[in-house]
């Protein structure tokens, strides 16, 4: 497990490594392309949960034909199970979907016995759910912004921050997204997203790729703005925080 993901390994003092990478095997699930529902996970609840090691899926909430959308890929930690059959005052739908093959580490209960011998784990995968809430928060941020095209733009540089490669033409963000799948991640219908994506591209800020999207240019102030907000430090709309 810890050979598969590095930053995991790191967490562990470097005396008890070897013996950490040794111990801590899992289990892997190989997801295809397509819809998920989780249910084969569903054996694993007394467990941790698991771990992205490839690809990239999403998680779709509908409320009224309307939808919020997640995009999950490699290091996070996902409970698909986890509230999906919990009592809502207003009726919603969700539904996994996996954009690129995935797998993941099953960190069930015996590897949770595991990882026990090794205190550090437990902080640095509480601490990558505490990144996705802030993710969420970042993203709910950007769907603030009224133009579809400023939403984009700081949507490509949020995910480039995570997934972004520079090169000297830009920053690449390797993700194959569609523009259906754009569009739920900021709450746009596809024929706007495909208008606003149109626009970045005769702008020379976006460009698409046969494996991703190439980024020009300097990320935009709004999303600057966003990090400072989502980081703690002040900015110039620490009053409206007050």
């Amino acid at each position: 497990m810890l050979r598969e993901d590095p930053d995991l390994a790191e967490a562990v003092p470097f005396e008890v490594r070897e013996q950490a990478v040794e111990a801590c095997i899992a289990p892997v699930l190989h997801i295809p392309r397509g819809q998920w529902s989780g249910e084969q996970t569903s054996v694993i609840r007394d467990g941790i949960g698991l771990i992205v090691l490839r690809g990239l899926l999403i998680r779709r909430v509908g409320i009224d034909g309307r939808f919020g959308a997640e995009l999950l890929g490699e290091g996070d930690v996902l409970r698909p199970w986890q509230g999906e059959d919990a009592v809502s005052t207003f009726p919603h739908s969700t539904g996994w979907r996996v954009i690129d093959p995935v797998i993941v580490a099953v960190l069930d209960e015996r590897v949770a016995r595991r990882f026990a011998h090794f205190p550090e784990l437990t902080g640095r995968l509480v601490g990558r759910a505490l990144e996705r809430s802030r993710n969420l928060a970042v993203s709910m941020a950007i769907h603030q912004h009224a133009r579809v095209d400023v939403r984009l733009t700081m949507l490509f540089w949020h995910l480039a921050d995570r997934w972004g490669r520079v090169r000297p033409d830009g920053v690449f963000v390797p993700l194959r997204l569609t523009h259906t799948v754009l569009g739920d991640l900021v709450a746009a219908r596809r024929p706007t997203v495909s208008g606003a994506i149109s626009r970045l591209a005769q702008a020379g800020l976006v460009a698409k790729t046969e494996d991703g999207w190439l980024l020009t240019g300097d990320p935009p102030r709004e999303l600057l703005e966003v990090q400072d907000l989502r980081s703690g430090r002040p900015g110039e709309h620490a009053d409206e925080l007050a």
